[in-house]
């Protein structure tokens, strides 16, 4: 039996984790596992929540965050039509960080000047042509167990 295949990931399967990432191995593998539908303990969602969402927020992760050396992530996010918010809580090899973000492709949209044909922000648009660089906000949530990265530590010790 033919069944349909949506393209929706292949954009982003080349490059999800870039080499100047510091992600495990395991973290990697489980990645890859995740785009394959296969389900994985080191990727969880809160609730349920779309694939292509989810990798949107790893790929933001590994591009901001490069120097952490992901174990596993957590995300608590609400999806609507044309956004994801939330918070993704990353386990790493130098312990716990927590961030929450913004992916709006309306928000992308109105900051290009794109419009559909009915003149609204057209998101589908701005989905297609930034992927997963349509965030609006990333920031750390600051967390009390939050330990700062080999990378802060040698930051702040010079």
């Amino acid at each position: 039996m033919w069944r349909a295949r949506s393209n929706i990931f292949d954009v982003m399967q080349a490059d999800l984790l870039p080499t100047t990432s510091a992600a495990s191995s395991a973290f990697r593998n489980a990645v890859r596992a995740y785009e394959a539908r296969l389900e994985t303990d080191r990727i969880q969602t809160v609730r349920s929540s779309p694939r292509i969402k989810v990798l949107r927020v790893i790929r933001q992760l590994v591009e901001r965050e490069p120097h952490l050396a992901i174990e596993r992530i957590r995300i608590d996010a609400l999806s609507g039509c044309s956004d994801f918010r939330g918070s993704v809580r990353v386990e790493h090899a130098d312990g716990v960080n927590e961030f929450e973000f913004a992916w709006d492709c309306q928000w992308r949209a109105e900051q290009q000047g794109w419009h559909d044909h009915f003149g609204f922000p057209d998101q589908i648009r701005a989905s297609r042509e930034f992927d997963w660089d349509c965030f609006q906000s990333w920031q750390s949530s600051g967390l009390p167990d939050e330990q700062p990265s080999r990378a802060d530590a040698a930051l702040s010790s010079s």
